[in-house]
Parts: structure tokens; sequence; C-alpha cells
């Protein structure tokens, strides 16, 4: 039987680990051909490796999501490699760890990790967003998937500026899901809950236990499980839905 995105060609930015990678490798398993981007160029490429090794095709690339150049570069690049773009996953992200604002409330955030948190979890995505949507209507239409989050949906405490893109995330989701719904073109976005990955485990050791409590199923989830959720979400499966906001996080948000 044919994979569920047997035929056609995806773009994953933040690839190179994590929720990125187990999406990549999904895509590939389910029959996509797959550009894997990311800044870390050498973890894409062991992605590109993992797939091609299982029998795939894919390539990879490195790319700055706030920087316009590099993103039209990584779109274009990927349309060069396979001849259309069928599905986009904009997963790159960072967390506030990565901006030395580790447990920092609203107040003590500097300005410069606020704008370097709100350029990369928001403004990449605009970016990125931009130039997938203007191949995709061209050819007629195709899936966006935005990695927003739990915070993109409710407050986290110590997070401000990383809440304040996610949120960011959604609106644009939805608005763009608007805007082209009758061109072919469906955008959504998944909303990961406390996953296993590098990103979490700064998070995790100053406030697990009651991370944990608030989570129904008590247990964090893993990359595997919001890839699932982006694939079928990608595939014509989901073929009438869009300016959907997916949560993926154990029950934390019904808790």
């Amino acid at each position: 039987m044919a994979g569920m995105l047997e035929g056609k060609t995806a773009l994953i930015s933040g690839g190179a680990r994590g929720i990125g990678r187990a999406t990549a490798v999904l895509f590939a398993k389910e029959g996509a051909r797959v550009a894997v981007a990311d800044l870390n160029a050498d973890g894409a490429k062991e992605t590109v490796e993992l797939i091609n090794k299982a029998g795939g095709q894919a390539i990879s690339m490195k790319v700055e999501v706030t920087s316009a150049a590099d993103v039209n570069a990584m779109v274009s690049r990927t349309v060069d490699a396979f001849g259309r773009l069928d599905c986009a996953f904009n997963n790159a992200g960072i967390a506030g760890y990565q901006v030395n604002a580790s447990g920092a409330k609203t107040a003590d955030w500097s300005e410069e990790a606020f704008d370097r948190m709100i350029a990369v979890n928001l403004k990449g995505v605009w970016l990125a967003m931009r130039a997938q949507i203007e191949v995709m209507l061209k050819q007629g239409g195709g899936a966006i998937v935005n990695t927003a989050s739990i915070a993109g949906l409710v407050g986290l405490p110590t997070s401000s500026a990383y809440v304040a893109a996610k949120h960011g995330v959604v609106g644009l989701t939805k608005t763009a899901a608007i805007e082209y719904a009758t061109q072919g073109l469906r955008v959504n976005s998944v909303c990961p809950g406390y996953i296993e990955t590098d990103m979490t485990k700064d998070a995790m050791a100053r406030r697990g236990e009651d991370i944990l409590r608030s989570t129904a199923m008590r247990h964090m989830g893993t990359p595997q499980d919001i890839a699932e959720m982006v694939c079928w979400l990608c595939s014509d499966r989901a073929a009438f839905v869009t300016g959907a906001n997916y949560n993926v996080d154990g029950g934390y948000v019904a808790a």
C-alpha cells in the first residue's frame, strides 16, 4: 500500500534533531522526497543519511531562518532538486535557555534575547511561509504545517517571549489558512506539549515535577508523537482541515 505522502515533496526546517528529524524520517517512510534544512548543517546531513540508508530520497541544506535570502534559497533549492513543493513543515525554533533567558520572568528578559526569540520563532515562520506560498500557489496548492506550541494556546511562566512568538505563529496560521483556502492551500499548526527533546531539558530540570503534574497523562511525549500528527496534516487524508491548531500534549491544556 502506498504511503500517506507517496510522490510528494516536503521541506522541513529544524530537521537536524528532535521533532524535525523524526518528522523527516517519517515523511520519507511514507513516500515523500524530503529537503532537510537546519542551521546545524552536520545534524541535517545526519538526518539525510538516515533517510537515504533506509532507501528514501533526501537532501540537506544549511539555513538561518531569520534571513530572507537564506529562506528563499532554501525553498528554491528544494524545487530545483525535486521539481515542486507539496508539503512544508516550518519547525525551526529556539528555547529560552538558548538566548540566556532560562527562568527569566517577563521584566527580566533582555531586549536582545526577546528580539532573537521573536526573530527565529515568529519572523522565521513568516519568511518561510511567504516563500512557500508563492511556489505552492503557482503549482495549484499544497500543505503547510507550522510548529506552534501549547505556549501558543496558554501562558507559561518564565517563557514570555517564547509564548508571544508561539501565539503569533497560531495567528499567522489561522490568517493564512483563511486567505488561501480557495486556492488549494491548507495551513495548520501543531502545538506540542512537553516532548523528550534537547529543547525541553532546561525546563524539565527546573520545574519538571510541576510540568508532569499538569500533564493529564503524567509523562512526556516523544518526537514521533508530533511527527505522526504533522504527517497526517500534510497528507490528502486531511483534505478538509485548514486553520487548525492541534495540541499534542498528553492533556496538558485540558488538565
